[in-house]
């Protein structure tokens, strides 16, 4: 559980710096640069990921069950992850009305990813993981919106046409990865 924890503490730490050391970061690539801020970001939170992943792996072995959540949870997860494929979809799908109206789709698309694993699941490591996650996106998308009341920040209209792309890219790789790649992946069929 320890790895789990240290993976968590370095990839959730280094995205929270805009969140609690706006201004560390802000000075950090003032003085140095954006290359070395992204550098520096990228390897801890590759670590991070890396450990999480590992430690994950090893807390599976030897799970402490907290609950066990019912079986219709799995129907709900799976409705939350299937909006946060599209809600991540929409992060990157230009002019889009998803984007316009919620601003930061891909740190809703984390939220409702979490939220829906922490239903479906009941051991300790999954509190840790998925609480975790769903702890630091609504501490993110809170920190993100004042950044864009500060700033004034506005975000252009979306179109019909990006936002029903949004949906089905989204759709269309929700399908895929629970029907496939969670299996091979993860290790655990959503749908079996």
């Amino acid at each position: 559980m320890l790895v789990l924890i240290i993976g968590l503490v370095l990839f959730l730490g280094i995205h929270s710096c805009r969140i609690v050391a706006e201004g560390f970061r802000s000075r950090f690539i003032a003085q140095r640069g954006a290359g070395p801020w992204k550098g520096l970001y990228s390897l801890i939170a590759g670590l991070g990921l890396a450990l999480i992943i590992w430690g994950y792996g090893l807390a599976r072995q030897q799970p402490v069950v907290l609950w066990t959540p019912p079986a219709s949870l799995r129907h709900v997860a799976s409705l939350l992850v299937l909006i946060a494929f599209i809600l991540m979809a929409a992060t990157y799908v230009p002019r889009n009305g998803l984007k316009a109206r919620l601003h930061h789709p891909m740190v809703l698309s984390v939220k409702a990813w979490a939220l829906g694993h922490l239903l479906a699941n009941g051991s300790v490591a999954d509190l840790l993981l998925f609480g975790g996650f769903l702890l630091w996106a609504a501490a993110s998308f809170s920190a993100a919106r004042r950044r864009d009341r500060a700033g004034q920040v506005r975000y252009p209209p979306g179109t019909i046409g990006g936002t029903v792309l949004c949906i089905v890219i989204g759709t269309a790789a929700w399908v895929v990865f629970a029907l496939w790649l969670h299996g091979w992946l993860i290790g655990v069929r959503p749908f079996a």
